[in-house]
């Protein structure tokens, strides 16, 4: 079995059960997150503290229901991939969203070394506004 691809099945796994204590398990001190231009935590973190302050508190604070439903999950050995749907609506806005989206993780021995995600941020953002 290749423990990259365990180590992001149970990342996601957490996710589901919004545990960020998992959720952060194969992430490192020295992992890149880099969220795509245009999402509205755009950016790149670097560790567990930043990405956890950078985005998955955010969403928490600023959305409602927010979830990735995991569609597909491929094993390219150093690199796995995940494919979804994000969803959520924006507290302020009350505005709902759904969007596709793909992660691409780049491991080292079931840790995380990149992360990065590409979505529609258009969708995203309409429902921030």
């Amino acid at each position: 079995m290749n423990s990259n691809y365990e180590a992001i099945k149970a990342h996601y796994a957490a996710s589901d059960r919004k545990d960020v204590e998992a959720m952060m398990a194969p992430i490192t001190a020295r992992t890149k997150w880099t969220e795509m231009a245009g999402f509205p935590y755009a950016g790149t973190y670097i560790g567990s503290d930043a990405i956890i302050a950078g985005v998955f508190k955010r969403i928490g604070e600023e959305w409602g229901d927010y979830a990735f439903s995991l569609k597909r999950l491929i094993d390219g050995d150093k690199t796995i991939i995940g494919i979804g749907t994000y969803s959520g609506r924006y507290k302020k806005t009350e505005k709902a969203m759904t969007a596709r989206v793909v992660h691409v993780w780049d491991m080292e021995d079931g840790r995380v070394v990149n992360f990065e995600q590409f979505t529609d941020t258009r969708l995203v953002a309409d429902a921030t506004k």
